[in-house]
């Protein structure tokens, strides 16, 4: 069965590749917090998980919001000192982290232990849109990014929960 998009979710969709970022960056990750705990766990899977987060309202709002605020910043169309905040990504504003959350949330406390982890780490795609070239500005991108692995990973981890009673 395939499911119609909204135009939201079109448009969500759309500016993630337009910024860099596959659905397929987004499932490595998923892959990266997950495969420890299932051994079996493939990128299909961890695709799967990633479109059903991507279908979520929420979700669609925050990469929306986000990435606007984040072309905003390069355009230099943000009054100060709001610019030269997002723009520096600087480590004191956690208004992106904040964004970042509400798409975790949306599968529980587990994306919250999921999240803090990719944050730090940055592994893959994150690592790039961490960059900070002077060009683009993620500043809200990859929190985001990371907030749909985060809850996609949970997500996953919350379809294997009849493994505990085997």
């Amino acid at each position: 069965m395939v499911e119609k998009q909204s135009e939201l979710e079109r448009k969500a969709r759309e500016w993630l590749i337009e910024r860099g970022v596959t659905i397929d960056d987004i499932a490595d990750l998923v892959l990266f917090l997950q495969r420890q705990y299932h051994s079996e766990l493939g990128i299909d899977i961890c695709r799967d998980n990633v479109e059903r987060v991507l279908r979520k309202r929420e979700v669609q709002n925050a990469i929306l919001t986000g990435i606007q605020l984040d072309v905003l910043a390069e355009e230099g169309k943000l009054v100060q000192p709001l610019q030269n905040i997002i723009g520096a990504d600087e480590g004191l504003y956690g208004v992106d982290e904040i964004l970042a959350l509400s798409i975790v949330n949306v599968y529980g406390s587990i994306g919250f232990t999921n999240y803090g982890y990719i944050d730090k780490v940055k592994p893959g795609i994150l690592a790039k849109l961490n960059e900070h070239d002077g060009k683009q500005v993620h500043t809200f991108l990859d929190d985001i990014v990371g907030a749909i692995a985060a809850a996609a990973a949970s997500r996953l981890a919350h379809s294997y929960h009849d493994d505990i009673l085997k």
